[in-house]
């Protein structure tokens, strides 16, 4: 596996830089719970538009939207991720593990979210697919209209090894 490191950004800056396109978006550093699911989708999709240094594969840098209602570290919450998945290589090119960088909005439970169930999609750089078309069809789902007018109760942007 080969990497690419011409023209990308350090995978360190990764999360800061999801923060950054937040900040920017939302016009002031308020808490992410402020933050409208629109907002944070702008944010997202332009920090997704950012290439960093992965190694050279198709999956190597994905981009990941789903929700649905989930009881993770508390009670259930409809929760609203955005999530962009790095491929680690080790010091001789095979895969050692992945870095996730979420972008989490969540909701009160109430029905109409509830009834949307859950539901994921991928997109991975260098694959020969379109991001803005992939965004596209993920801003045609339902769920926008269901959270557009709600303010999260909470939030986080955080990364993860796995």
């Amino acid at each position: 596996m080969k990497h690419d490191m011409s023209g990308t950004r350090p995978l360190a800056e990764a999360v800061h830089l999801l923060r950054a396109e937040l900040q920017a978006v939302a016009g002031r550093t308020a808490p992410l719970a402020a933050t409208t699911a629109a907002q944070a989708w702008l944010a997202y999709t332009r920090f997704a538009r950012q290439r960093f240094a992965v190694p050279q594969a198709p999956d190597a840098d994905g981009l990941l939207f789903q929700y649905g209602t989930y009881a993770t570290d508390g009670p259930p919450a409809f929760t609203l991720d955005l999530t962009r998945q790095f491929e680690v290589a080790d010091d001789d090119g095979e895969h050692d593990h992945y870095v996730h960088v979420h972008c989490e909005l969540r909701y009160d439970p109430v029905p109409e979210l509830r009834a949307l169930e859950h539901f994921d999609t991928w997109f991975f750089h260098d694959s020969g697919d379109n991001v803005d078309r992939w965004a596209a069809e993920v801003r045609g789902r339902a769920v926008w209209e269901a959270v557009r007018d709600r303010a999260p109760t909470g939030g986080a942007v955080h990364q993860e090894q796995v």
